[in-house]
């Protein structure tokens, strides 16, 4: 029978079970002792919210808009590597899935299926995500190809010049395809469905580069060749240089101190992602939400701010929003759905987020997305106690 999924943490239960450990670990994971990886999720609990009533909750809409484009509800799909890896063709099913769901997806610069492969098979634009490397003729190919392809935006990536301490990925010797080993294929005998859909796609390996990198054309080459390639000299002239190139919406993805967002803002970048690589990179760095306010207040009013890191639920949507985000992306809330059912684990996770998100706003008294702001939150210092004692400090503030 069937598991009734009603929330992310079932989908994401269900991923558990289908796809092979080294890509889900991949998933589910984050840098070193993971402290910034789960911090990120429990921060948001931390959060509380105003419960509102005796208002009109009619009418209610979440439509609003992210980087200047049109969306159905704040939610993003992040750029996130081995999509593909997560179930067949997942790049694809992905981003047929937010497409039918009205929100942006956004390929990633390591993704399984190509830049080219998801053009063909959706009819709106998608955003693309870019790692700078030292091949800066690759970069630039890839910024034309996007081009090409017709991407609405270019989300570049600033925080991975080099890697993080990912130490489940190292122990499960993580490759695209898997490399087989005695422990892998026992885990792929368990894994019939994931197996069975990699069987019937030629899509198995970083489509992105090879092809397009002379002398990578298998799991040996492009490991070794991406492992030179992530730029350590990347700084903001860098990021001048892309933004003269790219003339379309540019998002650089990555920024968790003010003093940074500051310099974002001075690029004419025309937004920002308060974003901790999910917990991937610099690990004892602050949670996403708990950087957020003081980065909105800072640059709101120059540049666009968007975040990422911790959001499995619409109330993590809400609380975000209030804080100052006018939009969130979503990444491990998507795989776990996509690792799940493929296509309709995306959308199931899409859907899950939307009624969460607006079942919750109602509950706070608001009937338009855009008109949420810090009010919405509970300040137990504003909400005095019989003895007049005051709370704790909210993290909001």
């Amino acid at each position: 029978m069937a598991p009734i999924i009603t929330t992310v943490e079932d989908l994401r239960r269900v991923a558990k079970r289908r796809v092979p450990r080294m890509f889900y670990d991949y998933c589910d994971s984050g840098s070193w002792t993971e402290s910034t990886y789960r911090a990120n999720e429990a921060d948001f609990a931390g959060i509380k919210l105003r419960q509102r009533v005796a208002v009109d909750m009619t009418d209610r809409s979440l439509a609003t808009t992210m980087a200047g484009q049109a969306v159905a509800m704040p939610v993003a799909l992040a750029p996130t590597g081995l999509t593909g890896m997560q179930h067949a063709d997942g790049e694809i099913l992905a981003a047929r899935a937010a497409e039918a769901a009205g929100v942006p997806f956004t390929l990633s610069t390591m993704s399984i299926c190509s830049i080219e492969d998801v053009a063909e098979t959706v009819s709106k634009p998608f955003w693309f995500q870019l790692y700078v490397m030292r091949d800066r003729s690759f970069n630039d190919g890839l910024i034309d190809r996007a081009k090409a392809a017709g991407c609405s935006a270019l989300v570049l990536t600033l925080d991975l010049q080099i890697l993080g301490q990912r130490h489940k990925d190292i122990r499960n010797g993580l490759s695209a395809p898997p490399r087989l080993t005695p422990g892998t294929a026992l885990d792929l005998l368990t894994k019939p469905r994931w197996c069975w859909s990699m069987l019937r796609t030629q899509r198995r390996t970083f489509r992105n580069i090879v092809g397009h990198v002379d002398g990578v054309r298998d799991t040996r080459s492009i490991s070794a060749w991406t492992a030179d390639q992530f730029d350590p000299r990347l700084d903001w002239d860098d990021v001048r240089r892309i933004r003269d190139r790219w003339q379309g919406p540019l998002i650089l993805k990555g920024i968790l101190d003010v003093e940074d967002a500051e310099k974002a803002a001075a690029t004419g970048a025309d937004a920002l992602i308060v974003s901790n690589h999910g917990g991937r990179q610099l690990d004892g760095a602050p949670s996403s939400i708990a950087a957020l306010p003081g980065i909105a207040d800072a640059v709101g009013p120059r540049i666009e701010v968007l975040m990422d890191g911790g959001i499995r639920s619409g109330q993590d949507v809400l609380k975000a929003v209030a804080l100052g985000a006018k939009g969130v992306f979503i990444g491990r809330a998507f795989l776990y759905g996509l690792g799940a059912y493929g296509q309709a684990g995306v959308a199931r996770s899409l859907e899950i987020i939307r009624t969460e998100l607006d079942t919750t706003m109602a509950l706070c008294g608001h009937r338009d997305i855009r008109a949420v702001d810090r009010s919405i939150l509970w300040a137990p210092s504003a909400q005095k106690t019989r003895d007049d004692a005051p709370a704790a400090r909210r993290i909001a503030s």
